[in-house]
């Protein structure tokens, strides 16, 4: 008969066995991504204007409608109305948070980039100063036309007498 293998208990692991119900996951950066977006939203004249509009139907049916058909009263002070307002900001301020720190972490992250660039540009900088420096260092040494011509000529003047004194003698 063949045995039934199953997976061995590592002893340096705790059991996986938790009582109860299991915990929802998520991936932090697609709800991240998420919050930006409903953040990038919230700051936008579009959902100020639907939002205009969503209170002022709300206003306009609660306060023009017969009683029997109003859901939020005006004698209760729109109290519903204030708790969904309440609500949604209570929901966007953290979502602008979340959103704001992933732009911290991508500005630092940025930051270091541009940090590193200028500092290999600086790196260049000095490096081509140096070599600018060794050029003219080295062209200071370099024997010019004129200094040459000038050897030539004095050259010429040595060695003139003699050849005219050789000739002749």
């Amino acid at each position: 008969m063949a045995r039934e293998r199953r997976p061995r208990q590592r002893l340096d692991q705790p059991r996986d066995v938790r009582p109860g119900i299991s915990l929802p996951t998520y991936d932090p950066e697609t709800f991240g991504r998420l919050s930006e977006r409903v953040a990038r939203f919230l700051g936008t004249w579009r959902f100020i204007g639907y939002m205009t509009f969503f209170i002022a139907a709300w206003l306009v049916w609660n306060l023009i409608m017969p009683s029997d058909l109003r859901f939020d009263p005006r004698g209760k002070n729109f109290t519903l109305l204030t708790l969904l307002l309440s609500v949604q900001a209570s929901y966007a301020a953290p979502l602008i948070l979340l959103a704001q720190n992933r732009q911290t972490d991508r500005d630092r992250v940025q930051y270091e980039h541009d940090r590193s660039l200028n500092e290999r540009a600086i790196a260049d900088t000095e490096y081509l100063a140096r070599e600018v420096a060794a050029i003219r260092v080295a062209l200071g040494e370099v024997a010019t036309r004129d200094y040459i011509r000038g050897e030539l000529q004095r050259l010429l003047e040595d060695i003139g007498p003699r050849t005219d004194e050789g000739t002749t003698g």
